[in-house]
């Protein structure tokens, strides 16, 4: 059974950093493209960004791009999501998911195309 375990979540002031972990377990990680979401409280899931197997390709949210930046090491069967400049919108509880995928195709952002996911990790960025 594949598993996820997300880690690295935390408090920090605007402007921060933290670096998400995720470690899957039960399969092959590298056969999975690797996606990060985030909800708020009181809002709907969304995209954050997502990854390919190989790590060719690599998809951001508008919100994130430039500050965000998703990565992948097979070896370590873990997807990262580091995370710069920090803004009090950030704060959300973030899942990392996996999708059994040959390529990191167009509904990358669509959290149903997700097979697994983690149990979540709280980020605040207090102002």
């Amino acid at each position: 059974q594949v598993q996820l375990v997300e880690s690295g979540g935390g408090l920090v002031q605007s402007g921060g950093s933290l670096r998400l972990s995720c470690v899957l377990s039960g399969d092959t990680f590298s056969t999975y493209t690797m996606g990060w979401f985030r909800q708020a409280s009181g809002k709907e899931r969304e995209f954050v960004s997502a990854i390919s197997r190989t790590t060719v390709t690599k998809r951001y949210a508008d919100s994130v791009k430039g500050r965000f930046t998703i990565s992948r090491d097979n070896a370590k069967v873990t997807v990262y999501l580091q995370m710069s400049s920090l803004k009090p919108e950030d704060t959300a509880v973030y899942y990392c998911a996996a999708r059994e995928s040959l390529i990191i195709g167009d509904n990358y952002s669509n959290g149903y195309e997700y097979d697994y996911w983690g149990q979540g990790t709280q980020v605040t960025a207090s102002t």
